[in-house]
């Protein structure tokens, strides 16, 4: 604050520097924000994904076991 004050050349170069620097702060944050969003998303559709290949693979399962046959008995 006190080189917004300050009229000297170097002040006002320092308070150029300092606001380029929270600039580039606020970006860097909103990337790694985006990031963080994307990488969440991610997350959340394999693992929306994983139960419904465990599903599939469940009913190829069940469809592998032998079928038992019943067998008809002739007469009594």
């Amino acid at each position: 604050m006190l080189s917004s004050v300050l009229k000297s050349e170097r002040a006002i170069q320092v308070n150029i520097a300092i606001m380029r620097a929270f600039v580039k702060l606020k970006e860097i944050l909103s990337t790694h924000k985006e990031l963080a969003y994307k990488l969440t998303d991610l997350e959340r559709k394999i693992e929306r994904h994983d139960g419904e290949i465990k599903a599939v693979f469940d009913v190829i399962r069940q469809l592998m076991m032998p079928q038992e046959k019943k067998v008809k008995k002739i007469g009594f």
